[in-house]
C-alpha cells in the first residue's frame, strides 16, 4: 500500500511538471553575444515568448530597465534548420510562432548593441518566459469573448489540455519511430561491416596460403 502511494505521488509530480504553464529564466549577454535555446515542440503547436531587458549601470552597480533604443533580434529555426521567424523587437517584446515540424526548435536572441554606444562593452540581463501549447491561451479573455460560464471555461481548459497531451504523445511516438529507424540502420551497418571484415579475412587467408605454397615450391620444400 505504501509503495502504491509513493508511485501515485510521483506520477502526480511528473504530471504537474509536464503541465507547468511556462519556462521562465534570465541570462546575461555581452555586446555581440548570441544566446540560443533548444525547445522540443510537437507539430502544430503555438509558442509564445515574452522577454524584457535590463542594462547594467556601472554607477548604480545594478541592473536597470533598458532604454527604448535598445532592441533584441529574435531568430527561430525548426528541426530542419529552416528559419521560421527572424525579426527585430524592442527592449521589451513578445514573439509568437507555430511549429509545423515536430522536434527541436532553436530560439536565438541577440541585441542590436552595435548601434548603441550606451551598451558598448556593457552587460545585458534578459528575462525570458516561453509558453507552449494550451498555456498560450488567455482564458479570461476567451471567457469574456465567448461569454462562457466557469464550468464551460473549465471544460474548455480540460479539452485544450487533452489536445496538447495527444500532441505530446504523437511527438513521443514520432521520436520512438525515429530512434527505431536509427537503431535498425546502425544494426544493418554493423552487420554489413562484420560481413565485409569476414570476407576480407577469408581473402587474406587464401592469399597467404597461396603465397606460402608458392614460396615452398620455389624453395623445393614441397
Amino acid at each position: 500500500m505504501e509503495m502504491k502511494a509513493v508511485v501515485f505521488c510521483t506520477g502526480l509530480m511528473l504530471l504537474f511538471a509536464w503541465l507547468s504553464p511556462s519556462q521562465a529564466l534570465y541570462f546575461h549577454i555581452g555586446e555581440t553575444e548570441k544566446k540560443c535555446f533548444i525547445e522540443e515542440i510537437p507539430d502544430e503547436t503555438m509558442v509564445i515568448g515574452r522577454y524584457r531587458t535590463q542594462l547594467w549601470d556601472k554607477q548604480a552597480g545594478t541592473f536597470l530597465p533598458a532604454t527604448p533604443g535598445l532592441g533584441m533580434h529574435v531568430e527561430i529555426k525548426d528541426p530542419d534548420t529552416k528559419i521560421i521567424l527572424s525579426r527585430q523587437y524592442g527592449s521589451d517584446g513578445r514573439f509568437t510562432f507555430t511549429s509545423h515540424t515536430p522536434g527541436e526548435h532553436q530560439i536565438c536572441l541577440h541585441s542590436n548593441s552595435t548601434k548603441m554606444a550606451l551598451f558598448a562593452g556593457g552587460k545585458l540581463r534578459v528575462h525570458l518566459d516561453i509558453q507552449v501549447g494550451e498555456h498560450t491561451n488567455n482564458y479570461p479573455e476567451i471567457a469574456a469573448k465567448d461569454k462562457l460560464t466557469e464550468l464551460q471555461l473549465r471544460a474548455r481548459q480540460l479539452l485544450d489540455q487533452v489536445e496538447q497531451i495527444q500532441k505530446e504523445q504523437n511527438y513521443q511516438r514520432y521520436r520512438e519511430e525515429r530512434f527505431r529507424m536509427t537503431s535498425e540502420s546502425t544494426n544493418q551497418r554493423v552487420l554489413w561491416w562484420s560481413i565485409a571484415q569476414t570476407i576480407i579475412l577469408i581473402i587474406t587467408g587464401i592469399w597467404q596460403m597461396r603465397h606460402l605454397k608458392s614460396f615452398f615450391e620455389a624453395k623445393k620444400l614441397v
